[in-house]
């Protein structure tokens, strides 16, 4: 009766374990993602909060530091601008009038300080001429 019961309450320890751990996973992995005119509306309230902005590259505004790998670009959708720095290895897919999803924060100086970038690939590819 006593090694029964055991089983049983230790079987709910694990269940509720397994619970919390794939709602935690999930209501991490569940960040939506703003507009660069949406966020620019919600940008008092995204100060040090992690937040994903989807925009497209502005031409010419990529800078990238000689031998470093430091980023300074723009993004820009529906008349708003966001300038973005971001340090790391560039995807393959960057570049300018790419659709991106940068995820990171805002800083003091209204610069999104971006931890990832996820370059959209085009939805049909076209040959060159």
């Amino acid at each position: 009766m006593f090694r029964k019961k055991k089983f049983i309450i230790g079987g709910l320890i694990l269940l509720i374990a397994a619970g919390y751990l794939g709602y935690t996973g999930f209501a991490n992995s569940a960040i939506y993602y703003y507009t660069v005119s949406e966020f620019a509306v919600q940008e008092s309230s995204a100060d040090s909060v992690n937040v994903r902005v989807n925009g497209e590259v502005v031409d010419n505004s990529i800078d990238k530091e000689a031998g470093g790998l430091t980023l300074r670009f723009i993004i820009a959708e529906g008349g708003e601008i966001l300038p973005v720095i971001y340090q790391g290895i560039v995807p393959d897919a960057f570049m300018d009038g790419a659709d991106v999803v940068i995820e990171g924060q805002l800083n003091p100086a209204g610069v999104f300080q971006a931890d990832t970038i996820l370059a959209k690939c085009p939805s049909k590819y076209v040959p060159e001429e």
